[in-house]
């Protein structure tokens, strides 16, 4: 096994765990993982579907990413490094097809309106998969020329047993630092251009957009609920609200919350607390969950779940799963999901563009 993430490379395992389906002690085994290796850098995998587990809720959609709920590994060897090589061989530009076409994104979107309109919720993350059949694949390659496009701050590679996981992900979905935990969802998306003077009237657009910095403040709101959950009485704060933040290929809204917590709050009561992170959800959570499964053909898998680091000393990393490809190398899938938030004030063509945004890195990333 092999992880590249934030200048360190992990290489080979000294342990292992992973979930098996319908493990009602999920997280309390979880916690024992971890426990076992304290002291160690441990590797963690949050799938989507932990959600199941975390709210007992069910998913029947396609599974064909099939990567377990759950994911750990000690590494045995932390190497330091800026990046890592690739060759780049001629091969043939890999063919993405939509799981769904433009016309069925858009009657769901008015639909996810309706269910808006008649109160079941008031955000929803609406997301739909991109997939392309590809055993010539240089997943090296095609990661460094993605954090070429992106320099995207939570990225990484991973080379493990059944799957390549390739991201670019801008989202930090929650850290720790001594007692202080943050996070900083992610709501508000805009393009970039070469013209610098139209690209600042991009990100002017985007910082005074009333849809997005309402969907900005409804996440915020869910991210403050959640952290009380396991926060010290009165210690929540809102540490930053809707700066936009411009990275190498799109503009992107993005708060940050924090709060303190005790020393005998575990791994596990966050992740319990938390997941799945509010910017990949909606709200309120639980209702948007449980409607999603209905328009959402596959599941999500890796995507709107987590990638990141516990660290010797307590501390840890953890992103969020977005503009990822991910490589299942028994059926030789490579897939990906978009998606973007709804509201009532969506409009089903702009919202569809938006995902186009997104998938844009990852689509000139496979042209290598």
């Amino acid at each position: 096994m092999e992880v590249f993430f934030k200048d360190q490379l992990y290489t080979g395992s000294k342990s292992t765990w992973y979930s098996k389906e319908n493990n009602e002690n999920l997280l309390s085994d979880f916690q024992k993982f971890l426990d076992a290796n304290h002291g160690e850098h441990i590797l963690c995998f949050f799938s989507y579907d932990l959600k199941n587990n975390i709210e007992k809720l069910k998913s029947s959609n396609l599974n064909d990413i099939q990567f377990p709920q759950l994911f750990c590994f000690t590494p045995e060897k932390i190497k330091k490094t800026s990046s890592i090589k690739s060759e780049i061989t001629a091969s043939k530009a890999i063919d993405f097809k939509a799981e769904i076409s433009k016309k069925n994104y858009l009657e769901n979107v008015e639909k996810i309106k309706n269910h808006i309109q008649k109160g079941d919720f008031y955000e929803a993350n609406y997301c739909y998969q991109w997939k392309a059949k590809s055993k010539l694949l240089q997943p090296k390659a095609i990661f460094n020329k993605l954090k070429q496009l992106t320099q995207a701050p939570y990225g990484f590679y991973a080379d493990l047993e059944n799957h390549y996981v390739i991201s670019a992900s801008p989202e930090l979905y929650i850290k720790k630092r001594n007692n202080k935990i943050y996070s900083s969802p992610i709501k508000g998306t805009q393009r970039k251009d070469k013209d610098p003077k139209k690209d600042r009237l991009l990100k002017k657009q985007l910082e005074n957009s009333l849809k997005d910095q309402a969907e900005n403040n409804m996440i915020v709101d869910l991210v403050r609920n959640d952290l009380s959950r396991i926060a010290k009485k009165c210690s929540v704060k809102v540490e930053e609200l809707r700066k936009v933040y411009s990275f190498r290929n799109i503009h992107q809204m993005i708060s940050t919350i924090s709060c303190e917590i005790s020393e005998n709050i575990k791994v596990s009561d966050i992740l319990k607390a938390t997941f799945p992170m509010g910017s990949m959800t909606g709200a309120p959570k639980i209702k948007v969950m449980e409607i999603m499964e209905k328009y959402e053909k596959s599941k999500r898998g890796l995507y709107s779940g987590s990638f990141g680091i516990i660290y010797p000393n307590g501390d840890f990393d953890f992103n969020v799963i977005i503009r990822t490809l991910i490589y299942n190398k028994a059926n030789h899938l490579l897939s990906f999901h978009v998606g973007g938030a709804i509201t009532i004030n969506s409009s089903p063509e702009l919202e569809y563009e938006e995902t186009l945004i997104k998938a844009d890195a990852l689509f000139k990333a496979c042209q290598t």
